[in-house]
This record gives C-alpha cells, sequence and structure tokens, in this order.
C-alpha cells in the first residue's frame, strides 16, 4: 500500500491502475489512473465511493487492512460512474447492515446498475444536510451534471475536507510524478468541459466554506496552495484563456499544408510569441489538441480540403470543440485544394456558430503547394495574431 494516513482518522483505501489504455474508452492515459476511495475512522465508519471493478482486490485488502477488524457504517456514494461505483453492490454484500448514503438520483442510478434491495438501508440525503459519524461530520451538496446528474460533494466540517468527487481530479497514477495542471487540464476539459455553467455553481457552493483539503476521486489529494486549483477550475469553466499563446492544428493529407502550419509556427517565434504549438490531428493525441485549444488565446486551423469537406481529422476535432463549448478566442483560417479549395468556407461556417469567436480576415489559401506569395501571406497573418 502507499502512504495511506491522510489525517488520523481519514485513510486512502484506492488503487491506482496502470494497466488501461484508454479511459472512458477515448482518453490515452499514458500513466494510468488512480481510483480514489476513502475510509473515515470514528463512531460511524464511513467508505467514501468505491473504486474500478478492475481494482477490486486491491481495494478490498485495502479496505481490510485499514479497518483491522472494524465493520462499515456507512457507504457514501457521490458518483456513479462505474470506475467509481463498481463496487457498491461489493461492499453491501460484505457488511450486510451497511447503510448507503445519496441523493434522489444517486438511488435510481443503483437501481438501474444492481439489482439490490436498499429499501431499509437508504439515506436520502438533499442540499444542505449533515450527518454526524461522532466526531466527523458530513454535510452535502449538489454538483449535477459535475458531470453526471446525480453528483454530489461531501465536505467534512471537522477536518475541513471537501471529497469532491470527480471535480478537481486528473489522468495519472498517484505514483506518477507529473505537472497537476497538464493532466488535470486534459482531463476537465474533455470530460467535464461542456458543463462550466454547473461547474460555475458548485464553485460558487464551496467559496463558502473552509476547505483545507481536497480529495477528488482521480488524482493527487490537494493539501496545499489549494486557491491555485480553484483558480484553474474557475478558470477552465468561465472559458477564458489561460495564456496568451496560438494552437496551429492541422490536417494535412501529403504534407503541403502541414508545411504552410510550420512557416507559420517559425513566423510567429521569429516576431516574439512565446508559446506556439504546433498539432498534427492525423496523428497526436485529440483530448490534448482539445486541451490546448483551451489554453491559448489563439487558434488556427490548417485544413486540406478532401472531397469537397474537410479532411476528417479536422471535422474530428471541430465536433469535440463544439461539444464542449468553445468560445471567447481568436481564430485563424489556412485551407488547401488543388482544384477548388472549400475548406476555409466550411471552417468559418463553424466557427460563426459558437459564442464570441474573433476570425480572422486574412484567410490564407494554398493551391497545392507553397509559394513565395503564401510564404507572405503567412508572414502577415503571424503579425495580425500577434497584434
Amino acid at each position: 500500500m502507499k502512504d495511506t494516513k491522510i489525517s488520523d482518522s481519514v485513510i486512502y483505501i484506492g488503487a491506482d491502475d496502470k494497466t488501461l489504455d484508454l479511459f472512458e474508452s477515448q482518453y490515452v492515459i499514458p500513466n494510468g489512473v488512480s481510483y480514489n476511495s476513502y475510509l473515515i475512522l470514528d463512531e460511524k465508519v464511513t467508505v467514501m465511493d468505491t473504486v474500478d471493478a478492475r481494482a477490486t482486490d486491491e481495494w478490498l485488502q485495502n479496505l481490510d487492512t485499514a479497518l483491522d477488524g472494524k465493520k462499515v457504517d456507512y457507504l457514501v456514494v457521490s458518483h456513479m460512474e462505474p470506475d467509481h461505483a463498481a463496487n457498491v453492490a461489493t461492499l453491501i454484500e460484505k457488511f450486510p447492515e451497511l447503510q448507503v448514503i445519496g441523493n434522489a438520483k444517486t438511488f435510481n442510478m443503483i437501481a438501474q446498475f444492481f439489482d439490490l434491495d436498499l429499501s431499509s438501508r437508504s439515506i436520502i440525503v438533499k442540499e444542505g444536510d449533515t450527518i454526524s459519524l461522532g466526531t466527523h461530520t458530513l454535510q452535502f451538496f449538489m454538483a449535477p451534471m459535475v458531470h453526471w446528474p446525480e453528483v454530489m460533494v461531501t465536505y467534512e466540517q471537522s477536518e475541513k475536507i471537501l471529497f469532491s468527487a470527480d471535480g478537481f481530479g486528473k489522468f495519472g497514477a498517484l505514483d506518477t510524478e507529473e505537472d497537476w495542471a497538464e493532466e488535470a487540464r486534459r482531463y476537465y476539459l474533455n470530460i467535464v468541459g461542456k458543463y462550466g455553467m454547473q461547474v460555475q455553481a458548485l464553485l460558487k457552493k464551496a467559496s463558502a466554506l473552509d476547505i483545507q483539503m481536497i480529495c477528488p476521486l482521480h488524482g493527487p489529494i490537494l493539501k496545499e496552495n489549494l486557491g491555485y486549483y480553484i483558480e484553474k477550475y474557475n478558470t477552465w469553466s468561465s472559458y477564458e484563456p489561460e495564456e496568451d499563446g496560438v494552437l496551429i492544428a492541422y490536417a494535412s493529407i501529403h504534407g503541403n499544408t502541414r508545411k504552410a502550419a510550420e512557416l507559420l509556427k517559425k513566423d510567429l517565434e521569429e516576431k516574439g510569441a512565446k508559446n506556439v504549438v504546433l498539432t498534427d490531428l492525423s496523428r497526436d493525441d485529440m483530448s490534448k489538441a482539445l486541451a490546448d485549444a483551451f489554453r491559448f488565446t489563439k487558434l488556427v486551423v490548417a485544413c486540406a480540403t478532401y472531397d469537397g469537406g474537410l479532411f476528417p481529422c479536422m471535422e474530428d476535432f471541430l465536433h469535440h470543440l463544439k461539444a464542449k463549448n468553445y468560445q471567447k478566442r481568436t481564430v485563424a483560417l489556412i485551407e488547401n485544394g488543388s482544384w477548388a479549395p472549400m475548406a476555409a468556407k466550411q471552417m468559418k461556417a463553424f466557427f460563426e456558430t459558437l459564442k464570441n469567436i474573433s476570425i480572422c480576415e486574412n484567410v490564407i489559401t494554398v493551391k497545392s503547394t507553397v509559394k513565395p506569395e503564401t510564404e507572405v501571406a503567412l508572414a502577415s497573418l503571424a503579425d495580425t495574431l500577434l497584434a
């Protein structure tokens, strides 16, 4: 087991998973992921969420070690997604007198996932309700659509701990040393990004609490400089850019559109731009491309025309942007086509459907290959982006 002691009474009983290749069957996780579960030792011994079925054995071992012969009185279910709730029935079978704490929507979903009779063992909580465990008091706050409708967070009043469900989570196993923001950004924007308004509502509730520690369901426990993490969430959920910078996302068939993108990157950097990221939508991780699009103030999309439309990986990228409510950015367009360039027109029409997008007027059209006049146009576009 890892260093499991969070405090004298709160123990980490979760597990790392480095064998999973795709989180939610779509997001690459090279450093794995953690499934976090917590135990509160008090007069009423309480488990805060279970773990994914992939980690059942390790979780049960961790639980037994931490209990040291005690029994579990309560299970709090913050979120019914299977990577956190897969072992609800397992725990109930292990402790037949256990009571399950959740909200009304929680129990509706439990009935969908499990064939359980919880009529005599369910405790339904509402906004602001409290439950005393002895010296600890749990207070519950609803967080609908962050990022499922039944989600709630729990504030432990005596130790001032926020059990934040999927909020403030990140990809990566707990024994992985890496920058928190990089993988937390990719996690948040791809999974929760659509629900910025709901996250803002939850942050407003959290601002009224004296939070000294955040215990999420994925990623490390946050104990210091909590203002940094909360401000990141405020930025992400209000769709504001984090940094002044440019993402150049290209969809190139034979390499000519890529060359135009590379030349623009070179122009921008030579003119003093500090943050310019180039991503190949055919090959690079789509979830990272989306996170970088939200990270920076400006986006350049460079796309070859394909069957009279957009090269498919660009269509996919634009779909992801719209699904996550991309807004409040400046966008520039580069198209390529050998006989009928159509990509810019279609990309422009797409971005016009989004909120608060400023589209650069000087569209770059490449006809098959980059020519000297294309290089001049790219240099001019760099000036526009840096103005």
